[in-house]
């Protein structure tokens, strides 16, 4: 198995973990982010209707670096959010350590007006 696959599979392994524990509900649905190489990606989802409410991805967004980009894209779903009546929400960090992107988007929602 190459190095790649074994840090997906880790990565999913994370994930899969939390997801155990944590769910969005109607009154705090959840903020799921992905990575990719290329873009960052935010979705607010309520898991009880297996429904997305709002999302949010970097590849429109202009910024000269990746955390930048992230930060936006936080921004961005907080505003949507807040238009849709979503003030609080639970943090799904996907699998992802809480560093780099991860954690500026997490602030851009935090600055945008979500709680969580």
């Amino acid at each position: 198995m190459s190095t790649i696959h074994q840090k997906t599979e880790k990565r999913q392994r994370r994930h899969r973990r939390i997801r155990a524990k944590i769910s969005g509900t109607a009154l705090r649905p959840r903020l799921s982010v992905f990575r990719s190489n290329k873009a960052v990606y935010g979705q607010i989802i309520d898991d009880e209707k297996s429904m997305t409410l709002v999302s949010a991805s970097s590849l429109r967004v202009k910024g000269k670096g990746s955390l930048e980009k992230a930060k936006a894209v936080g921004k961005s779903i907080a505003e949507r959010a807040k238009e849709k009546h979503i003030e609080r929400v639970v943090f799904d960090r996907g699998g992802y350590l809480y560093a780099g992107a991860i954690k500026a988007l997490a602030d851009g929602a935090r600055e945008g007006g979500l709680t969580f």
